[in-house]
């Protein structure tokens, strides 16, 4: 079947249904066929706000965007795809005709679920147009970890695996701020949404049959949290590791942190090009107040304070060497940890693959590599997310009652079994 080269919505099938496909075999389903056509982006106020009606009469949109930062801190939007069953479409957010501000108040609506695959970096630009993150979100990278499909998959290994298909990412990484963008660009952006819907309704479908979905909802939570993309400047230093818990440190490391965060937003350039991470934990270290004492660090560059970028850098040390207490973070109280009871996280680890294995589901989805540490410890801190909702139940019980000597491992046939030692 032809694409028209001026059409901006296509259905999901041959049969042009707009009705929701029902659930698919793997044999079932084909991949879409591509054509020679052109495909042609939105660029049309009257055509974009025709999509979103479109849209709207799904429960779930699956979006997906390409932007470039490479030389800014603030992303460059070039280009939104969209797609819900029986609709698909390309927006050009960089056309002097268009006001996407439909398709930003569409997808800010918590009527429907927003569809991403690894979904940081797109939530970071929602949050910035709208206000807030456009919740509810559904991540295909953390449902495959419930459905034991890998830990940070890939895109393209997700769609090979969920849906046996190749997926060409020779466009990935070109430079999509260009116009126009080329057939072949168009072609692999508007794959991103159509195979990501078919990919959502497979996995949605199988997470509701394995009772698994409010997993996927309860990790949904981090994403949707507007405290991920904070950039205000006073919060800055939460990105940097306090070296020494001392308050002249970290009120030099907060300062500094907040005055690079302000001109990196001033100046429209990444954190790494006004200053590294390094330089300002040497400057909070070695306290200069003057140009001769910035140029004896190492990590900043010789110079550098006598450039624009460094506008206001002196004045802001000595005012934290000179106020801490104004500009000093709340530090966390020094505790005492307890030994780690030798064989203790190894044990744990083995538990961990244990239950992941027999649950199909990644480790990493249940405790991490801190998380079993803590535990080993014997920290019970509800804060453990193990230590709560199906975690608990899966394998947050089980470490409990094998450190306690109520639970015992073994090694048998080749394969790792539990038993109850009938100790109390």
């Amino acid at each position: 079947m032809s694409r028209p080269s001026t059409q901006w919505f296509i259905p999901a099938n041959c049969a042009r249904s707009h009705r929701p496909p029902r659930h698919l075999n793997l044999a079932e389903i084909s991949v879409p066929a591509m054509t020679d056509a052109p495909l042609t982006p939105i660029t049309n106020q009257d055509e974009l706000q025709a999509l979103c009606d479109a849209l709207a009469q799904s429960d779930f949109i699956c979006v997906d965007t390409e932007f470039h930062r490479e030389t800014t801190y603030w992303p460059e939007l070039c280009l939104i795809q969209a797609s819900s069953p029986g609709v698909e479409g390309l927006i050009d957010p960089l056309s002097d005709d268009l006001d996407i501000g439909p398709f930003i108040q569409l997808i800010a609506e918590e009527s429907r679920v927003k569809v991403f695959h690894a979904a940081r970096q797109d939530l970071e630009i929602f949050n910035r147009l709208i206000g807030h993150p456009p919740g509810p979100i559904f991540d295909t990278q953390i449902a495959a970890m419930a459905l034991g499909l890998g830990d940070s998959i890939s895109y393209d290994n997700l769609i090979q695996r969920v849906l046996r298909r190749q997926i060409d990412k020779s466009s990935q990484f070109t430079d999509w701020t260009r116009r126009p963008l080329s057939d072949k660009q168009l072609t692999y952006a508007l794959g991103d949404v159509t195979h990501l819907r078919d990919a959502y309704q497979k996995m949605r479908d199988e997470l509701t049959e394995r009772g698994r979905m409010r997993w996927v909802t309860e990790e949904m939570a981090y994403l949707e949290d507007p405290a991920l993309y904070d950039t205000d400047p006073a919060n800055a230093w939460q990105r940097l590791k306090i070296r020494k818990p001392r308050k002249e440190y970290a009120a030099i490391v907060a300062a500094v942190a907040g005055w690079r965060e302000a001109k990196a937003q001033e100046l429209d350039k990444p954190r790494r090009r006004i200053l590294k991470d390094d330089a300002i934990q040497e400057i909070a270290d070695q306290k200069p107040r003057d140009e001769a004492g910035f140029n004896r660090l190492r990590a900043v560059p010789n110079g550098f304070i006598r450039s624009r970028h460094a506008a206001g850098l002196i004045d802001t040390v000595i005012a934290a060497i000179e106020h801490p207490e104004a500009h000093a973070p709340p530090l966390p109280k020094r505790q005492h940890n307890p030994q780690t009871p030798a064989g203790a996280p190894e044990m744990l680890k083995v538990l961990l693959k244990h239950v992941s294995d027999e649950a199909d589901v990644v480790p990493r989805l249940i405790a991490n590599a801190a998380d079993i540490e803590r535990i080993a410890r014997g920290d019970t801190d509800a804060n453990i997310p193990a230590f709560g909702g199906w975690r608990e139940e899966l394998f947050g019980a089980k470490a409990r009652a094998l450190l306690s000597g109520k639970l015992a491992l073994s090694f048998e046939d080749g394969k790792i079994r539990l038993f109850e030692t009938g100790e109390t």
